[in-house]
Parts: C-alpha cells; structure tokens; sequence
C-alpha cells in the first residue's frame, strides 16, 4: 500500500468537490479539523496546488465569517488557455512556476509529455543562468513566445 502524504489527501478531497465545476467555499479551520492538521497545512496546499497556473481562481475572506472560494477556470477552447498562461506569466517567470505551467499544458492535453521535457529543458535555471544575468525575465520571454506560436497552431 502506498502512503500518501496529507498535501496529497487535502488536494484530492477538494478536486473531487470541484468536479462539478460548482465553486468551493470552505472554511480553512474546518477542513484542518476534518484532516487533523494545522490550518496553516491548508494554506500550504492552496497555495501550491490551486493557483492560476494549475487551473484555479482562488478568493479569501478573512475573519470570523471568513472562507476560502476555489473555483476552477473553465475556458472554452485551448487558445483561451494558452492566452491565459501567457497573461500570467508576466515579465519574469520562476522556474518553479514555469514548471506548473507546463504540467498544466500536458494535463490539458495541449501538448505531448515529450513536448513538455523539450519546453523544461528550454527554460530551465541551468541552462538560462549561464548565457544571462537575469533567467528569470529570459524564461518569462522564452516560454510566452513557444506559447504563442502554440496558439497560433491551434
């Protein structure tokens, strides 16, 4: 039997509400309780697992009758999606965002696993850092120029 760590329960315990495609409102202090772990484990797995870049539009309300709303981004055909991954990107890109960018792209099934190696080599820190003092803003250019060509193949 494989154990899987508490991110990984909390993150399929909300997917399988968002299924339906219906909004998601919780209460931080509630699903800690379900899962016996601290609230801050919750926003952990928010954070990391249910941003713009995995699909997600998250709102927050602070306070005693605050929640969390997760709703998944549900857009009409894949240029809208490559368009919105372009907007995100900005003018500087981490490697660790670019890679979630990536993993959404193959999960979308807009491009290939094999695709997605060449695209992570491409924008990787280690082959970035050596031809240019800021990798971030090269990544950022890099990848939103393969996107649109992406786009405008499809």
């Amino acid at each position: 039997m494989v154990k899987r760590n508490i991110s990984d329960v909390i993150e399929a315990y909300l997917k399988s509400y968002l299924k339906s495609n219906e909004p998601l409102e919780i209460k931080r202090s509630d699903i800690a309780e379900r899962f016996d772990c601290v609230p801050s484990q919750i926003n952990y797995v928010i954070n990391t697992r249910f941003t713009q870049e995995h699909g997600y539009n998250v709102e927050s309300k602070r306070g005693g009758g605050g929640y969390i709303r997760i709703v998944k981004i549900e857009l009409v055909d894949d240029v809208d999606e490559i368009d919105q991954m372009i907007s995100l990107i900005g003018d500087r890109l981490n490697q660790r965002n670019s890679e979630t960018i990536i993993e959404t792209l193959v999960r979308r099934d807009i491009i290939s696993k094999r695709e997605a190696i060449l695209l992570s080599t491409i924008v990787n820190k280690d082959l970035l850092a050596p031809i240019s003092d800021d990798e971030q803003a090269v990544r950022a250019y890099l990848l939103k120029n393969l996107l649109n060509q992406l786009r405008i193949h499809y």
